[in-house]
């Protein structure tokens, strides 16, 4: 059946209405500085960068920390919400119980939370991008 562009707009429509959104930009998640916390552990500086065109009232990671050896030290859950529209965020969080120095990777396994302000939880891989601008990797 030849699919006509009503039809087709019709379609458009309907995803869009669905919750289902069209993303365009980018949500940048960037390990910027690391240091020694007290009274141990390491103090992970993290800048997020909103240019989706929708801010977040729920974005929570979930972060396996790697040792110098490359082994799973921990993992570690950080709630990074509220992520406004247009906008560069700084959050501090605590990695508890290993040095700065001891830190060779992170990496994000999951996101349990990626709300976008008044609609569905949704799914932020598609539009994540990870850096760092220490000596641990950040990686999907």
């Amino acid at each position: 059946m030849k699919k006509t562009p009503s039809r087709l707009s019709a379609v458009a429509l309907c995803l869009m209405t669905s919750g289902a959104w069209a993303q365009s930009g980018t949500l940048s998640v960037e390990l910027n500085k690391v240091e020694p916390g007290e009274p141990s552990g390491c103090q992970a500086y993290f800048l997020f960068r909103n240019d989706t065109g929708k801010s977040f009232e729920g974005f929570e990671m979930s972060l396996a920390i790697f040792d110098s050896n490359g082994v799973i030290d921990r993992l570690l859950s950080i709630d990074a919400a509220p992520l406004p529209v247009q906008r560069t965020t700084l959050k501090l969080f605590a990695i508890p119980e290993i040095a700065c120095s001891d830190i060779s990777e992170i990496v994000l396994h999951d996101m349990p939370v990626c709300k976008p302000q008044n609609e569905e939880n949704t799914d932020c891989f598609a539009f994540l991008e990870l850096g760092s601008k220490t000596d641990a990797a950040l990686v999907k």
